[in-house]
């Protein structure tokens, strides 16, 4: 199948690659073009730009989390129907899974991808160097095919004739596009990173509207177009959620947690339980006042429900409706979000008290992959089950894991135990580590097969 596609990169993060890869999607959107929005790594908040300048699903290629093998696969998977596919980086562009070489890196995607690379370089303090620094990532990994550079924050029209001249001197790589500084295009951002797309609405929408805009002015987009027509056509079966699990008997319906919120979850996730059986019914935990009709399980994925405490708190109907829905067995899964929702309180108020745990914000960042075993038996995994995910919060929960833990895995200071597998028939797991379902698909197979039995009763 032969999908044009290119990879974005940086030297490094803070470059503006987000800015670029939403506005070059926005760009080619405005051509007319379908264009399918991919992110390397496990970020939730680019991905929601891209789908808004896209009008589709943003979706993640975490090869640590999914593994390598399926990272074409599930690129051909979200690309299906596309004339061109944009792939925006993580860090630094050989920068990996820590102490794991290449593994996860944008340059280790690219490869498997076998995508041109477009390299975005903040140009804002230097002029003749950048060719040195073009070259040094050109030449470094021959596999890697550095076809392109786009200039970032350029100064001016003379800054931009020296940078040119630089690079077209020194590193054989052409240049195209410049994009001068511009803070009409800036997207606000906070303690983890940009302010996802879905809190910001109308400011979304004009901001990717303007950072489209910015590229098509700045951007050769015909030389982009023809640079990512010469990628080959990979020889991979798209993903299939269908050919991974099995479905359940009873289409169980399965309430998912979502709105501004609990906003971070993977598109795969969702297919997987419907793939699984199971109706999948989004709900706003800001605005529903009880759980959907039917509900037979209840995901709630991550996000930002330190933002959203009080009105999280003062929907006490919901809070209690959650409560009786795990005293009375049902199933839940939860991940870092939906773990602090669950316990007894968020900074000093109540939330829905499933947990004995209680939850605060700190200064301290938790930031990494993770390698972790269940220790227990939960809706979502047996004991025994090994799998790889990311933490990234700077909340801490008191305690970190209950009587049953849900997670153990190993740090660099020791082994530890994270999370909760809980509830009056081991119905509830919640845990901090954020997982991506298609790495391992036996969890929407188990999810779906406990909220089956549940609704049997």
């Amino acid at each position: 199948m032969n999908i044009p596609r290119l990879v974005v990169a940086a030297p490094s993060s803070g470059s503006g690659k987000t800015t670029v890869a939403t506005g070059l999607i926005a760009a080619l959107a405005a051509r007319g073009l379908a264009v399918s929005p991919h992110k390397v790594g496990p970020d939730y908040i680019d991905p929601g730009y891209h789908a808004l300048a896209a009008g589709r699903p943003g979706r993640n290629l975490d090869a640590f989390m999914c593994g390598p093998e399926r990272i074409a696969p599930l690129f051909l998977h979200g690309a299906a129907g596309a004339d061109v596919a944009v792939v925006e980086g993580v860090m630094g562009l050989f920068d990996g899974a820590s102490g794991r070489g290449e593994l996860a890196s944008t340059a280790h995607v690219a490869k498997l991808l076998r995508a041109p690379v477009v390299l975005v370089v903040d140009a804002s303090s230097q002029s003749r160097s950048v060719a040195a620094l073009v070259h040094g990532f050109a030449s470094w990994d021959p596999e890697v095919r550095l076809a392109g550079v786009i200039l970032n924050r350029v100064a001016s029209d003379r800054h931009e004739q020296l940078l040119r001249e630089a690079l077209e001197e020194g590193s054989g790589v052409p240049v195209l596009g410049a994009v001068r500084r511009s803070a009409a295009v800036a997207t606000p951002s906070r303690h983890l990173g940009l302010i996802p797309a879905v809190e910001r609405s109308a400011e979304a929408l004009r901001a990717v509207a303007d950072m489209g805009d910015l590229v098509a002015a700045s951007v050769d987009l015909d030389a982009v177009l023809a640079l990512a027509r010469t990628a080959p056509p990979l020889g991979d079966t798209p993903w299939d959620a269908a050919a991974e699990v099995a479905p359940v008997p009873g289409r169980p319906r399965i309430a998912m947690a979502g709105g501004a919120a609990f906003s971070f979850s993977y598109a795969e996730n969702a297919e997987l339980l419907t793939a699984a059986g199971a109706e999948v019914v989004p709900f706003d935990p800001l605005h529903a006042a009880g759980l959907p009709d039917g509900t037979a399980g209840l995901v709630i994925g991550g996000g930002f429900p330190e933002l959203y405490v009080r009105e999280l708190s003062s929907n006490t109907a919901l809070r209690g409706a959650i409560s009786a829905f795990a005293a009375a067995g049902g199933p839940i899964a939860a991940e870092c979000a939906g773990l602090l929702y669950l316990g007894r309180e968020l900074d000093g108020l109540p939330m829905c008290g499933v947990l004995d745990t209680g939850a605060r914000m700190t200064e301290r960042l938790t930031l990494g992959y993770r390698e972790a075993v269940a220790l227990h038996d939960s809706p979502l995994a047996p004991a025994g089950t090994r799998l790889r995910g990311h933490e990234f919060h700077r909340t801490v929960c008191e305690p970190a894991a209950g009587e049953r833990p849900a997670w153990g895995w190993r740090l660099p200071a020791g082994p530890r135990t994270e999370g909760f597998a809980d509830g009056p028939a081991a119905n509830v797991h919640a845990s901090y580590l954020h997982l991506h379902w298609a790495g391992s698909p036996q969890l929407a197979a188990s999810f779906a097969a406990a909220a089956a039995a549940h609704r049997a009763g």
